[in-house]
């Protein structure tokens, strides 16, 4: 028998074959409407940004750029600086608050290092994420976004193939830098690396496809986006070396479930038909959103609450302050009606959320731990 690519089709998803897919992709693009593109000019930049409402484009390049959304870069550069934070050890050129913290060769050395390290999480492995998570799904875009660069045949199947192994290959390669850099005895980068390249496959790709199970699914993605990157800027600048540096990234990832929840609200038909398991399919609209807010607040909760508990109460009450708006927005937003609100949502409540990842993360670099683990 023939040995199949790891990225080529296998034989379970032969149905997207040329004819069957061409008649069904038809019907359905028919069903669910061309893309309606932006009608306030911005189609070109959501083109890039690889999100809704994009204007067409046949530059390779820029359907390249567009397969790695670049919107979803932000959360994981988010998460380095964060991890930058938590270890207590990133040098500013000219600290205005730390007289002692001024040596510009130093600061502008642990800039270039920071940058790096978010061009590894953000271009390249969100980057190869994204475009492996667009190959595995392209039957479920072809009813939820039949324009999609692969569902619509704007890049073909090689130059997809090539993009991953490409986006794969040289974020490793970025990840051993950085450990050699840093000057580690174990390649910290390299070993998180390898792991969340991994987890994003088996996400995306059968047959273990996590994202056919909700709660394996959504909490993997939120692993990627809060944990990974978090870990990934703590290892360059300083060290795993406590049980806190994991739990409270982890705390944060649970957080992530639930933002990772909302947006299967609006995939809701297709993960349906094809028979997806994600948690609005499962426990419904009404059961999933109260798992959503949960999920979110009560993990915030606890963070605000171990904070206060090892003599941080100025941090602990910030992340409750910040906890409070994200309530409000749940209340008047998520659950009234997740489906249609899900992007206001989103826009309206994730800022207060990643300021408080952020706000706990300079509580851990800036905490006298002592023996305290």
């Amino acid at each position: 028998p023939l040995l199949h690519h790891p990225f080529s089709p296998s034989p379970a998803d032969t149905t997207f074959s040329t004819t069957t897919s061409r008649a069904s992709n038809t019907q359905l693009s028919a069903r669910k409407g061309p893309n309606e593109q932006a009608s306030d000019g911005s189609g070109d930049v959501r083109q890039l940004l690889g999100v809704k409402g994009a204007s067409e484009t046949q530059e390779k390049w820029k359907i390249r750029l567009q397969l790695t959304k670049p919107v979803t870069w932000i959360p994981l550069v988010w998460g380095v600086m964060c991890g930058a934070a938590a270890s207590g050890n990133y040098h500013w050129m000219w600290n205005p608050f730390d007289v002692n913290d001024r040596d510009v060769l130093l600061g502008a050395t642990d800039a270039l290092k920071g940058f790096v390290a978010m061009i590894l999480a953000g271009p390249f492995l969100t980057g190869y994420t994204q475009t492996i998570n667009d190959w595995y799904d392209r039957e479920i875009d072809a009813i939820n976004e039949p324009y999609r660069p692969i569902p619509s045949g704007a890049i073909s199947e090689g130059e997809v193939i090539a993009q991953i192994w490409a986006l794969l290959l040289g974020g490793l390669g970025i990840a051993y830098g950085l450990d050699v850099w840093a000057e580690h005895e174990f390649p910290t980068v390299l070993a998180l690396s390898i792991f969340g390249s991994f987890i994003s496959y088996i996400y995306s790709a059968p047959p273990l496809k996590l994202k056919q199970n909700g709660w394996a699914g959504n909490y993997a993605l939120g692993c990627s986006y809060i944990s990974l990157p978090w870990w990934c800027g703590q290892a360059v600048f300083g060290e795993l070396d406590r049980p806190v540096y994991f739990i409270l990234p982890i705390l944060y990832s649970i957080a992530g479930l639930g933002i990772a929840i909302v947006n299967d609200f609006k995939s809701i038909e297709g993960d349906r038909e094809l028979g997806l398991q994600s948690l609005p399919v499962a426990f419904g609209i009404d059961g999933a959103k109260w798992i959503c807010a949960g999920s979110v607040t009560i993990t915030q909760l606890c963070v605000a609450a171990y904070l206060y508990s090892i003599g941080e109460p100025t941090y602990a009450a910030v992340l409750a302050g910040l906890i409070l708006p994200q309530m409000y927005f749940q209340a008047t937003l998520l659950l009234p009606d997740p489906v249609a609100n899900d992007v206001k949502y989103q826009a309206s409540a994730q800022p207060f959320l990643v300021f408080g990842i952020l706000a706990t993360a300079l509580c851990v670099g800036h905490h006298d731990w002592g023996v305290m683990a």
